[in-house]
């Protein structure tokens, strides 16, 4: 068996990681990434928020399942100073808490916590990184049910295991078109580097499509004739990168929290959501997260539909939402109290339905055999990464699936 799987994204790495573990069947896994520059998206660029019940009832298993192997990953492989997993409280400064119903908040301009059950009981929390003039939030998980990670270094980690297991990485390459033998079976994907004149006919039985935000673009090209439509499109959205002084707390210095030392005794990463109002007439919704340990302050919620670059290094980041961004920080954290380490612009794969695609690429009699495709997970890409990395490959394998998915399907 030989997969490819065209993407080196979170969703990609997460699929070839679990393919890889597989002692089921012996597999050849291929992994393509057209970027120059990996997870130069969404993958390495969003906020790395991580929950288990904020999703809707056709996503809720593989959230639940997803959240759980974060977890187990985080344990297994000392998570915390690899990639900065770490239990998070999630809290509200405005009154957006919803109940759930609404599955694209994102794409309305509306906050995360439109999809939070409910709210914990109120007690002494409040992110010290927070400026006094504000009063405590409201407490939506205490970080029994959300965490925080580092993305980039979560894809790093990933895909360097993938390495070791002898996944081979094309990268900057190209899937240009692909072969199927007489029976009409997958055969191979002609692949062409972009860094030079090489060219490569890969040995392909199964193919997995998890390009993010470019995945519709990826199976027009590799399928031109196919009547099958992928609704995969995409929203941009603007983030900064902070470091406050007043983060970690004073008690615990960078040097402590990145030791060795109980995840009892460190202190805890925060999630923060709220509103501001750009002008009179136009607002938006605010996220905050707090990281450890590398002591940085994430800060986005500004979205809107950028044109989709050919490629994500292509981006051009708009001057006016970075200004933006900074006003609301100031106003959170405080004029002066932070510095600013990193502007960003990714786009996110999103459909109308607001749910993400996780099946194979059927829709009723049109059916591109051997495919399956892995995207549109909007802004819980991060939090669903690892479940559908699983689930994808089992269903490569055809085995017994681990979360219930089939709502998800095209």
């Amino acid at each position: 068996m030989a997969t490819v799987i065209v993407g080196a994204g979170i969703i990609g790495t997460s699929t070839a990681y679990y393919l890889s573990q597989s002692e089921t069947l012996p597999s050849d896994i291929h992994l393509i990434e057209s970027s120059p520059e990996l997870f130069a998206s969404a993958s390495g660029y969003a906020a790395g928020f991580v929950a288990r019940d904020w999703f809707s009832p056709a996503s809720a298993s593989l959230g639940r399942l997803s959240f759980k192997l974060h977890r187990s990953l985080a344990k297994e492989h000392d998570g915390y100073n690899r990639w900065g997993y770490s239990p998070s409280t999630a809290t509200s400064l405005a009154e957006t808490v919803g109940d759930g119903e609404e599955e694209d908040w994102m794409g309305a301009g509306a906050s995360r916590v439109k999809a939070a059950k409910k709210i914990a009981e109120n007690d002494d929390t409040k992110p010290v990184w927070l400026a006094p003039k504000h009063g405590r939030p409201d407490i939506i998980d205490k970080g029994d049910g959300t965490a925080q990670v580092d993305p980039y270094k979560l894809c790093q980690f990933l895909l360097s295991e993938c390495k070791d297991r002898g996944v081979k990485l094309y990268h900057p390459a190209k899937a240009m078109n692909v072969t199927r033998d007489a029976n009409g079976a997958l055969a191979s994907i002609h692949v062409q580097s972009t860094r030079s004149t090489e060219e490569y006919d890969v040995p392909c039985t199964h193919l997995v499509l998890a390009a993010g935000a470019w995945t519709r673009q990826v199976f027009e090209t590799l399928f031109p004739t196919s009547k099958l439509k992928l609704p995969v499109t995409s929203l941009a959205g603007h983030s900064l990168l902070l470091r406050s002084q007043h983060w970690p707390p004073r008690s615990t210095s960078l040097t402590e929290a990145v030791g060795d030392v109980s995840s009892h005794t460190r202190p805890r990463c925060h999630a923060l959501f709220t509103s501001e109002n750009i002008n009179p007439s136009a607002s938006y919704s605010p996220e905050l997260f707090s990281r450890l340990p590398s002591g940085h302050i994430y800060i986005a919620g500004l979205n809107g539909h950028y044109p989709l670059p050919s490629l994500p290094t292509e981006r051009r980041i708009d001057p006016h939402a970075i200004e933006t961004l900074k006003r609301t920080a100031d106003r959170l954290l405080g004029e002066g109290e932070f510095e600013v380490e990193r502007e960003a612009l990714c786009w996110r794969p999103t459909t109308d339905r607001g749910t993400p695609i996780v099946g194979p690429a059927r829709r009723g009699k049109e059916e591109q055999k051997g495919v399956w495709i892995a995207s549109g997970h909007g802004p819980w890409g991060i939090s669903l990464s690892l479940g559908t990395g699983l689930v994808v490959s089992e269903m490569v394998e055809g085995r017994r699936l681990s979360a219930e998915v089939d709502k998800l399907s095209l």
